[in-house]
């Protein structure tokens, strides 16, 4: 059967803060500028999940976008969604959220969910013109 990739686009809104805690104020200021506010700041995120592999014969589908827009709606929506990432989400209390951190931590709470014989891709949209894309190590 022919690879094909289908998508599921989703949203969520969030806060954070960038910034190395082993560092100053002033050089984080230097260096996450204002994404650097110690008031945290936020965004309105898009979030593309694509899987990649055959044809399935007896259902057409490739994988069924109902049980994936349930499964972001789990693992990603509830537990980001409306968040401060940097207080609210345990992944990030250590770990700087920026958007590649959080493609890659999303990423892994979906592929455990995924058949291995998909290929899983995640596309973040921080803002309109800034994202990111993963697609496993």
């Amino acid at each position: 059967m022919p690879k094909v990739t289908v998508h599921r686009k989703a949203h969520f809104n969030a806060a954070h803060r960038l910034f190395n805690r082993n560092w100053s104020d002033e050089k984080n200021r230097e260096v996450f500028g204002k994404c650097s506010n110690p008031n945290y700041h936020g965004h309105n995120y898009e979030l593309i999940v694509s899987l990649t592999g055959e044809i399935d014969s007896e259902t057409g589908y490739v994988y069924d976008l109902g049980k994936l827009k349930n499964l972001i709606k789990l693992e990603v929506e509830e537990v980001l969604d409306h968040k401060n990432l940097n207080i609210e989400v345990a992944e990030f209390k250590n770990v700087n959220p920026t958007a590649e951190n959080i493609s890659v931590f999303i990423y892994n709470k979906l592929r455990v969910n995924i058949p291995e014989n998909l290929d899983l891709k995640v596309t973040l949209y921080e803002t309109p013109r800034n994202y990111v894309t993963y697609k496993g190590a």
